[in-house]
């Protein structure tokens, strides 16, 4: 069910290079690489981003503003979307620069409804 979710997102994400179901412990559930995003060590900075987004999550309850909902690092080679579904799950989403990045977030939030029940605690 993952797999199939991530790879909807990627064939309808123009420029899309990957996209990624992990944990905030920095592991993939699941993950849809195309070539491009292999070569670019895409699931390495997935891990890595993991470290950001906690960050963003603790400063974001230590201010008082709120839950994190979704993330947007522009990189030289893809900009890299995540969007949480709960405090311990999120998707990762890299586009290409000449990529349709709207396209990107709009499949993660319809990917986020369609899996939300399969990540209910």
């Amino acid at each position: 069910m993952f797999k199939q979710a991530l790879e909807k997102i990627v064939e309808r994400t123009a420029g899309a290079v990957g996209a990624l179901i992990m944990g905030t412990d920095g592991i993939s559930v699941e993950k849809v690489i195309l070539p491009e995003g292999r070569n670019s060590n895409l699931d390495v900075v997935a891990a890595e981003f993991t470290s950001l987004l906690r960050s963003a999550q603790k400063a974001g309850s230590d201010t008082g503003a709120g839950s994190v909902r979704e993330l947007i690092v522009s990189l030289d080679e893809f900009t890299v979307v995540m969007r949480l579904f709960t405090k311990d799950y999120f998707m990762v989403l890299a586009v290409s620069p000449d990529g349709n990045l709207g396209r990107g977030r709009y499949e993660l939030r319809k990917a986020e409804l369609d899996l939300a029940s399969e990540f209910a605690l």
